[in-house]
């Protein structure tokens, strides 16, 4: 049956498709962290920028408060980086799955057509059968009737 050889090839793209939730997931997770650490450090940013710079400050301290929050700085952009990265991957993932539950409901389709065709063959010839069965009684019934003496 054409839908049995289909079913290896079903199973191969069902799995591929339950990979790719998989990594959709994981890159999920990957990027609500990289986006969590990114808050935190802009929290950090403006709760440090928000200090008040007192005048007693000798130059030296403040020279390195003002190296620390350009730091700071570039440490969130440098996060905001890693965030957009992540969720460009994990926009390719959620394409790919995508991309595979197309492909394993074309197959799934194509399968239920071969086995909605088999089924239908199979009534046709179940009916040619049960014809094929009536038409002998019916001749056999008439040829009866024809030759009322028995046979022995």
């Amino acid at each position: 049956m054409r839908s049995q050889r289909l079913d290896p090839l079903l199973k191969v793209m069902q799995q591929r498709q339950d990979t790719a939730a998989r990594d959709v997931a994981e890159r999920d997770r990957a990027l609500l962290e990289q986006q969590e650490r990114l808050e935190s450090l802009r929290r950090y940013a403006e709760e440090y920028a928000a200090t008040p710079d007192t005048a007693t400050i000798s130059p030296a301290l403040l020279v390195n408060r003002l190296a620390f929050r350009e730091r700071l700085n570039a440490a969130v952009v440098q996060q905001a980086g890693i965030v957009d990265h992540n969720r460009q991957l994990s926009d390719v993932e959620r394409t790919r799955l995508l991309l595979a539950s197309r492909e394993t409901k074309v197959l799934e389709q194509l399968a239920d057509s071969y086995r909605a065709q088999e089924s239908k063959v199979a009534e046709q010839r179940v009916q040619r059968e049960l014809d094929d069965l009536g038409g002998r009684r019916a001749r056999a019934a008439a040829l009866a009737a024809d030759d009322p003496e028995p046979k022995t």
